[in-house]
């Protein structure tokens, strides 16, 4: 799979998925810490939500031609999210099935001539180009239930989906303006090296990604020094 190859069929799969564990929340659920830090699981169901309406936005630059930025601003984006935050968790299940649906509309309607469109995250920020645009949200969606710590965990996502992660995680290490030294092996017979492969990490592929993406080494083996990764997604 590539990721030209994550469709719409695909990210509302996943979607509907972490909309049903979002319903499942007692409301005391929502305000419990996640994978991600610093942020509760009701941090981490607003940004999937305002996530689908700032990519609502990119899609809507190459479909209407009318110039725009994914966010207006970080600290807009920051204090969004703040602010739903501790709502109910029914209010979240609502809010990301509704703003899934006004992306999926977008990316129904997206043709491949609109691949190309840059779209900057921020004013001045960096380009985003809307054909990347179904391969974020389906990143954004997995990796975000896997943060809610509720029972869904890369492992739960398709294999194929996770290869993709795997690689497209790697690719942003080697690309890092100071990569780190790794040689990672999966047991699914993957094998990826950053640097000069110092630090040998083996382990299934889901869960080598957990450790890349959140530093959790559950599953994994490491041999040689960890070093310090850009943990996020």
């Amino acid at each position: 799979m590539r990721h030209a190859d994550v469709t719409p069929a695909l990210v509302a799969a996943e979607t509907e998925r972490l909309v049903s564990t979002a319903a499942s929340f007692r409301n005391d659920a929502v305000l419990a810490p996640s994978l991600c830090e610093g942020w509760s699981r009701g941090h981490v169901l607003a940004h999937v939500a305002r996530n689908a309406d700032a990519l609502v936005r990119v899609c809507d630059v190459a479909l209407t031609g009318q110039a725009d930025t994914m966010y207006d601003d970080v600290a807009s984006r920051d204090a969004d999210i703040d602010k739903g935050a501790r709502r109910s968790a029914h209010d979240h299940a609502t809010d990301i099935r509704d703003s899934a649906a006004r992306l999926a509309e977008r990316l129904e309607a997206l043709r491949p001539e609109h691949a190309d469109v840059k779209v900057e995250r921020t004013p001045g920020g960096f380009p985003i180009a809307v054909g990347m645009v179904a391969f974020m949200r389906l990143r954004e969606v997995v990796f975000h239930h896997v943060d809610l710590d509720a029972g869904y965990t890369f492992a739960s996502a398709p294999a194929e989906v996770v290869t993709l992660f795997l690689r497209d995680a790697v690719n942003r290490l080697v690309h890092a303006d100071s990569p780190p030294s790794l040689h990672l092996v999966t047991t699914e017979g993957g094998e990826h090296v950053v640097g000069d492969g110092a630090t040998r990490v083996t382990g299934p592929a889901a869960q080598v990604l957990l450790w890349l993406a959140r530093g959790r080494s559950d599953g994994v083996r490491i041999e040689g020094p960890v070093p310090p990764l850009p943990f996020g997604g």
